[in-house]
Order: C-alpha cells, then structure tokens, then sequence
C-alpha cells in the first residue's frame, strides 16, 4: 500500500531528533468553517467531536477564507457588499523546536468592512487587501487589529472600478489596472495588467502587461497571477517589485490559468488550464509550465500543505484525485460522491475542498454531508451531517503543546 511519507518521518529518517513531548502534552487539533449556500449561514465544528459546533449569522451565502495563520476567517457576501470576520479560536505559535496551541471558543469579531461587491482577499506582509469591484478601491486592514477587533483600515484607491485585486508586497502596493472604456459589445473593462505604487497610491513601476489578470498567489518570494498570454511572476527581494512574463509554452494546449495556489513548502504555484487541466508553475526556472490533462471538467483543487508534493483535486464525475506536484501527474483516484457536472451557472452549489491534516474534507451540497476521505488510501472514513446546503469550505489547526 502507497503511504505517503510525513516531515517528521524523513526527520527521523534523516538521523535527526527532535525534542520528547510528552504524551499528556501534546495535542491536534482541527476545526472546520462551513459556509451555506442558500442563506447566511456559517457553521463551526470541531472534527473530533463534530457534535460540538457553532453557528454565526452573516447577511448572505458567504464564501469564506481563512487568515492569520488561521486565526482568523474572512466571510465575503459579494451580493450584501459586506466581508465580516470570525476569529476561529485556534492559536498556533511556533517555537522552533516546538509548537504551542492555544484551543478557545470561535466568535464573531466586531469588525466588518463594507463596500461595493468585494471579491478577493490578499493576505500578505501583515495586511488583508480587501478589493471592492464596484467602488474602484480596495480596503486594507492589518491583520493582527483585526482578530484583536480594532483594526487599522486604510482605502487604497484605483483609477476606475473593475473586477480585479490588491496586494500588498512588502512596502509596496500591487494593483491591477483596467481599461475606462469598454469595447464595442462587452459588458466589463478588460483588464490590462498589474502595477506598482507607494503606500500613498504614488506609481512607482510602469504598468506590467498581462490581459485579463486573474488569480493571484504567493509562493516563495513571488507573487504569480494568470494572464491571458501567460503568468505575470513579480519579485521582491528588499528592493522595488520586478516583473517578468512567463508566456505560455508552444506545447501547451489553448488555454490559460485564472487561478493560482501558492505551494508553502517550495518555491512553485499549482493552477488551472482550461476546463480540464491544470498546470504546475516554476516562476525561477524554465520550463515554467508543465501541464497535466484530467481525465474530466475540475470541479475543486486545493494544495496540501502538510505534503508540499501533493495537491486534490475534485472532477464532475464524482473522482477525488491526488496529484503529485513533482511528476504532474495523479497518482491515486477514486470516486467519493455523485456527479456534478460543470454544466449550468459558476455558483452552482457544487462540492468544494478542505484539508485537515490526512483527511480530505469535501463539502457534498446534495446530500447536506461533509465528506471525511483519508488521504493516503481516498477511502471515506465517515460523514459529518450540516443543515441547509453546505457548500465553502475552511479547515484550520494542527498539532502543538497545550499549557
């Protein structure tokens, strides 16, 4: 049987030790955030004892992100015009050569940001980036005032409203720039590409083409972000933003990436390629793209950030495929819940993904059940029943000492 091998096994497997914790000290533990589809539902519980769960009201459907170390869950209602914010009540701090956790009650925070149709939320160099499509701005928070509930806010403006992002990378902010006319025909300003500015909204870079921009991570010391010509990577190594364009190899099949994950464990980002593809991304290294058909339309993916190695992905046909980042190919797949076809609206409720540890977590809004499939064999190891129709999905926690 094909297991998969663990840090802490090629630790020891290595010849290094690592510190005695004693049994009684030492804990896991793992909560899970669930957003409804149809109402403004989110539901907590705890994987061990899922009995034990809570119930936050927000205005609407929510979809929902985990922040601050997974201290914190963003719950964004594009619909409401609103983004509210939970504090999970799991605190981890890492010691070197331990980890302490910290298990409390989850709540709501008193913090809420609002604005016209929020989307994206970026997380990076201590500040949440909130942007707000219909109000050409995006609204920045940093992130340790918000889980303390008195947050320092700051509006970041753009030059007109548009479907697009803001990231902040170190002293500088990122923001994606659009067209002020739209074409002959469409209904939306085309997104033209990213651009540099100081924290007073100053340009401090030209603007770095890449049509259509969707889809930012960070991974490494890049930010990556999908064009229609290729992946944007920018760096930042103490100095100004450098951009570069990877275009999309002659190899590649027509296609491009609209979303990106940002691998925690190396330098790499995992995204999608047309309907049923997906592409690991090396922003240093040529080749950049190496591309892995599916055999179906991708439902849901999601990294592994305890096995930076492996990703999940979920095809329409109900199959559950782990996906070696390494070889970029599936190693393992095996069917975990009814078809959902692709067919029909974006925001259908269809199944999405989560990791807790070696259990994969898959919401299945027909059957008002989480999924519990262990991530070695892709087996179930049980359901969790959820009221309403579940649909988004946050796992958060992990193992530590408990004082």
């Amino acid at each position: 049987m094909f297991r998969r091998t663990t840090a802490l096994a090629l630790l020891f497997s290595a010849g290094l030790t690592l510190p005695v914790i004693a049994d009684e000290a030492g804990k896991t533990h793992w909560r899970v955030f669930i957003g409804d589809h149809a109402s403004g539902k989110i539901t907590a519980l705890d994987l061990d004892q899922p009995e034990k769960r809570w119930s936050f009201d927000v205005e609407g459907p929510a979809r929902i992100y985990a922040f601050g170390d997974g201290q914190g869950i963003a719950a964004v209602q594009g619909d409401k015009n609103r983004v509210d914010f939970l504090k999970t009540g799991v605190v981890i701090e890492s010691h070197g050569d331990h980890s302490d956790i910290e298990v409390s009650e989850p709540a709501k925070l008193p913090t809420a940001l609002t604005g016209g149709y929020p989307v994206h939320v970026v997380e990076h160099s201590g500040l949440l980036a909130v942007n707000f499509d219909k109000d050409g701005r995006a609204a920045l928070a940093d992130v340790k005032g918000v889980l303390a509930g008195d947050p320092v806010l700051k509006d970041f403006p753009q030059s007109v409203p548009h479907h697009g992002f803001v990231a902040v990378m170190g002293d500088y902010v990122l923001s994606t720039v659009s067209a002020t006319e739209k074409p002959a025909g469409s209904e939306n300003l085309p997104r033209l590409g990213l651009q540099a500015f100081d924290q007073a909204g100053k340009p401090v870079s030209e603007l770095a083409s890449c049509p259509g921009i969707h889809g930012e991570a960070f991974s490494g010391a890049y930010l990556a972000a999908g064009c229609g010509d290729g992946v944007l990577a920018v760096k930042a190594d103490g100095a100004k933003p450098e951009f570069k364009l990877l275009p999309y190899g002659s190899d590649l099949p027509q296609g491009k990436t609209g979303t990106l994950l940002g691998v925690k464990g190396m330098q790499a980002f995992l995204g999608n390629y047309g309907a049923d593809g997906l592409v690991v991304v090396d922003p240093a290294d040529a080749p950049h793209f190496t591309y892995a058909k599916l055999p179906a339309r991708r439902v849901d993916f999601i990294l592994d950030p305890a096995h930076a190695q492996h990703a999940f992905v979920l095809t329409e046909d109900g199959t559950l495929h782990r996906f070696n980042m390494l070889e970029a190919k599936i190693e393992a797949s095996a069917t975990v819940t009814e078809a959902y076809s692709m067919d029909g609206h974006w925001a259908d409720p269809r199944p999405r993904l989560a990791i807790a540890g070696e259990t994969v977590l898959l919401t299945d809004p027909r059957a008002g059940v989480i999924r519990k499939i262990d991530a070695d064999t892709l087996k179930e190891a049980g359901t969790i029943k959820v009221e309403g129709v579940p649909y988004t999905i946050v796992s958060v926690g992990g193992s530590g000492v408990s004082h």
